[in-house]
C-alpha cells in the first residue's frame, strides 16, 4: 500500500459531534478493542475536544491509532489535528524503523504548518495525546499539554505522558523571555494566558510555548488490561488509580468509555470531557 493509499484510508472521521461514542475491534488481535465517548462541558463555549480512535491495515501490519486533541479558543485547530497528525506520522520514511524519531519529527513539521495557517486557523491552540499500537504489541504513546494517557497492569495504573504544566516548565518558558503568572484563586499560566507548557499553535505565545512531544514506548504483554487516554476534563477531578479502578471491571470499552466520563462529571468536573479506551484482553 502506498503512502498516498494510506493517507487516503486515514481521512475517515470520528468524534464529529459534542456527545459522541463509538467503538472497533483490532482484525490482528480479536481480543483487542476500542471505545470512545464525548460529553460537552458546562463552559459557554463549543465542544473543542477531538478524538481519533481506529484501527488500520497497513500491509501485512496493523496500527491502531488512538488521540484525544483538546483545544483551547479554538476548535478548528483541534479538528486540524485529527485530520492531518496521523498523516503526518506515517508519511515519515522512518516511522516502522524509529517511530519515537517520527513521531518527533511529525509533531513539528505539523505544529509549523498550524503556524503558518493562523489566518484561517485563528489564535488558538491545542494539546495532544496520541498512542500508535503496532501489530498488538508495541505501544508508542506522544503527548505535548494536559491530556494524559495511563496503562492498568496487574491492578495497577501507571500514567505513560508527562502533564506539561506551566510550574513544572518554568525554566524553560523564562529562558526564552517568558513568565510563570500565578494569581490567587487562578491556576499557573503562562504569560498570564495559557495553564500549559506545550501545545499546537497559539502563535502569539509560540516563542515563550513548546510544541515538542515527550515520547515513550510500552510493550503490551499478558498481563496489559487496557489503555485510557482521556482530556484534562477527568483528570481534574480523577487520580490515575481512581479513573482505572472505575472502570477495570467493565468489559465492553466503549461502555467503559461512558462510565469513566460519567464519574467525572459526578465528581463536578465541568471542562469537555473526551476519552478513549483500549482494552486488552
Amino acid at each position: 500500500m502506498t503512502g498516498r493509499e494510506i493517507i487516503h484510508k486515514i481521512k475517515e472521521r470520528v468524534g464529529l459531534s459534542s456527545s459522541d461514542t463509538g467503538k472497533g475491534k483490532s482484525k490482528m488481535s480479536k481480543h483487542i478493542t476500542h471505545g470512545y465517548h464525548m460529553v460537552e462541558g458546562k463552559s459557554h463555549h463549543t465542544m473543542e475536544d477531538y478524538v481519533f480512535a481506529q484501527f488500520k491495515q497497513v500491509d501485512d501490519n496493523e496500527l491502531g491509532l488512538f488521540a484525544i486533541f483538546d483545544g483551547h479558543l479554538s476548535h478548528e485547530i483541534p479538528d486540524y489535528l485529527r485530520s492531518h497528525l496521523f498523516n503526518n506520522i506515517l508519511n515519515e520514511p522512518n516511522f516502522w524503523v524509529e517511530p519515537e524519531s517520527a513521531i518527533r519529527r511529525a509533531y513539528r513539521i505539523t505544529d509549523s504548518t498550524i503556524l503558518d495557517k493562523a489566518t484561517d486557523l485563528g489564535k488558538g491552540g491545542s494539546t495532544a495525546v496520541t498512542a500508535i499500537l503496532i501489530n498488538g504489541q508495541k505501544l508508542v504513546v506522544a503527548n505535548v499539554g494536559d491530556s494524559r494517557a495511563v496503562i492498568f497492569k496487574n491492578g495497577v495504573a501507571k500514567q505513560l505522558s508527562i502533564d506539561h504544566e506551566p510550574v513544572r516548565e518554568r525554566k524553560i518558558i523564562e529562558d526564552r523571555g517568558g513568565f510563570v503568572s500565578n494569581f490567587p484563586g487562578d491556576v499557573p499560566r503562562v504569560d498570564g494566558q495559557l495553564a500549559v507548557a506545550r501545545a499546537f499553535g497559539d502563535k502569539s505565545l509560540k516563542m515563550h510555548l513548546s510544541s515538542e512531544p515527550d515520547v515513550v514506548v510500552e510493550l503490551i504483554d499478558d498481563d496489559t488490561e487496557f489503555l485510557i487516554l482521556a482530556s484534562d476534563g477527568v483528570w481534574k477531578v480523577l487520580s490515575n488509580q481512581e479513573a482505572a479502578d472505575c472502570i477495570k471491571n467493565i468489559k465492553d470499552a466503549r461502555s467503559a468509555a461512558k462510565h469513566l466520563n460519567e464519574h467525572a462529571l459526578a465528581k463536578g468536573s465541568t471542562d469537555d470531557i473526551s476519552c478513549v479506551i483500549v482494552r486488552f484482553q
